[in-house]
């Protein structure tokens, strides 16, 4: 269908909200270093995140049944200039992560006054907005090589968060240390990769770069370079056995790090290979094809039942949730090898889902090691009694962990287990349900320990102050509400698996396309 394009004479602000949603977060971070005032640095990060959760609100409200969003920085036209470009794959990750990021602020506030020292406190934030703003910037831009430098800014800025950690335990400096060698191999890699993608083909839009990919899929520069993007983005995603950074990192980090981190930054990454898949070397790209069929669902299912197996025999519940994320990115991975529209609906849903069913659990966690001082099973035993609206947050995540009815989990697991049968894998669609009762495993220990077994004598009462409760229990209603409703979620993940198997990157979607190019 022919794209409709909308020429503007006066711009509005409205015209803008693609860059604005970078800018806001962006200028937020010097500003609090600028200021340098603790009790300055806090509403600052929180004003701006929610200034770009509403702009993700608006992004994904004009592109949800189909269409897209061009913006060209600085009025320099693709292929020339740097692109951000809004379809609904990328807008529902846009929502998610200003979302949880906007809702892990308030949590944030209260938990790293116990975790982090006030010394720290407004490079914590500046930081905060700088991996927030390298997320956002992954996941907007439609410039390959730009999508390396907001990955960059997202990655240091992580390794700053997460070790400071070492105010609670310094074994966070060693988990951010490891991060950061992982991180960079990975990140070497995938630029390796990008270098010879330019080489091949002169241009790094990644509109672009689908085009002139097509014309000479058989190339093998460009076919190696396909082998760097997978095996530098299999390291940021945590795809097992790339995942050795992840644990460490997910239980040392201060608790409103991992809250977020655990939410974001994965999904950030398969969103990367979603879209140099299916939109850049776009599906008929047969070494593509045998990559997925033959590596990605066999390492898909190696996650999906060893990360659990691991799991079931943690006594640190932060840890054994690090583990079960492991797992939870095989359903994804797996998800995208089905090549068909269900699995690839089934990866986008299960991004928010997962993130938003990890954020509630982590901030259980948080919740628990604020009273208890420590996530070992044998320090939170008994505390669901003696905090109950925490254990109802907790369970409620943990049975969408799951995949019970009526919550988040179970929609996209389904959807996964039907993708298995469209296609004949029917041991696949067994396979799925057999490691969500490994699941049950894991998250009834966890039941168990703050339910069934005696607290100690001096364990402490009462919930979380309310800053660090409210958004532990929007984000546990968000798991029922999204397990009940599923217009906004499933709506959106089907028109991004229509236009991901079109092998376009929102060219042409639906006669309702928006095109805005800045200074045309």
């Amino acid at each position: 269908m022919a794209t409709a394009e909308v020429e503007h004479t006066a711009r509005t602000l409205a015209d803008h909200l693609p860059v604005l949603q970078i800018l806001v977060p962006f200028v937020a971070a010097p500003l609090i270093v600028l200021f340098g005032n603790r009790a300055l640095a806090w509403p600052l990060a929180f004003i701006a995140s929610a200034i770009a959760f509403v702009i993700s609100c608006l992004l994904l409200a004009q592109v949800i049944d189909g269409g897209f969003i061009s913006y060209a920085i600085g009025g320099w036209a693709p292929p020339l200039g740097i692109e951000y470009r809004v379809d609904a794959t990328n807008a529902l990750l846009l929502f998610l992560i200003s979302g949880i990021s906007t809702v892990a602020l308030p949590y944030a506030f209260t938990s790293i006054r116990s975790e982090v020292p006030k010394r720290n406190h407004t490079l914590f934030y500046a930081c905060y907005m700088l991996c927030f703003t390298g997320l956002l910037g992954v996941v907007i831009t439609g410039d390959a090589f730009n999508v390396f430098v907001f990955l960059e800014i997202s990655s240091l800025s992580t390794y700053v968060l997460v070790a400071q950690g070492a105010g609670r335990d310094k074994r966070a400096l060693t988990a951010a240390y490891d991060y950061l060698i992982m991180g960079t191999i990975g990140a070497t890699f995938f630029v390796i990769g990008l270098g010879m993608l330019y080489m091949s083909t002169g241009t790094l839009n990644m509109a672009d770069l689908a085009d002139r990919i097509a014309d000479q899929g058989g190339n093998r520069t460009i076919r190696a370079a396909f082998a760097f993007i997978v095996v530098g983005m299999g390291l940021k995603v945590a795809l097992m056995p790339l995942h050795l950074w992840l644990p460490n990192a997910y239980t040392f980090a201060p608790s409103a790090v991992t809250v977020f981190l655990a939410a974001t930054s994965t999904k950030a990454a398969v969103y990367v290979l979603l879209r140099f898949m299916f939109s850049v070397y776009q599906p008929p790209f047969v070494f593509e094809v045998n990559t997925l069929y033959f590596i990605f669902i066999p390492f898909a299912l190696l996650a999906m039942f060893v990360a659990s197996f691991v799991a079931v025999f943690q006594s640190d519940f932060k840890r054994m949730l690090a583990y079960s994320s492991i797992a939870q990115i095989g359903y994804m991975l797996l998800g995208i090898a089905m090549l068909n529209t269900s699995g690839l609906t089934a990866t986008v849903v299960h991004m928010f889902n997962h993130g938003i069913t990890k954020g509630v659990l982590f901030m259980g966690v948080g919740a628990l090691v604020l009273r208890a001082g420590s996530s070992f099973y044998d320090s939170i035993a008994g505390l669901g009694r003696r905090m109950p609206l925490t254990g109802a947050a907790i369970v409620v995540g943990g049975l969408s962990l799951i995949g019970v009815p009526g919550t988040a989990g179970f929609v996209s697991k389904w959807m996964l287990v039907q993708a298995a049968f469209e296609n004949g894998f029917w041991w696949i669609a067994i396979l799925v349900v057999l490691s969500s009762l490994l699941a049950v495993a894991y998250v009834w220990r966890v039941f168990e320990v703050i339910y069934l077994k005696e607290p100690a004598a001096d364990a402490p009462r009462g919930d979380p102050p309310l800053p660090m409760l409210i958004p532990m229990l929007i984000l546990a209603g968000a798991c029922l509400w999204f397990g009940i409703d599923t217009q906004l979620t499933i709506g959106a993940a089907h028109t991004a698996a229509e236009s991901l198997l079109e092998g376009s990157f929102g060219m042409a979607p639906s006669a309702a396309a928006v095109t805005e190019t800045l200074g045309h």
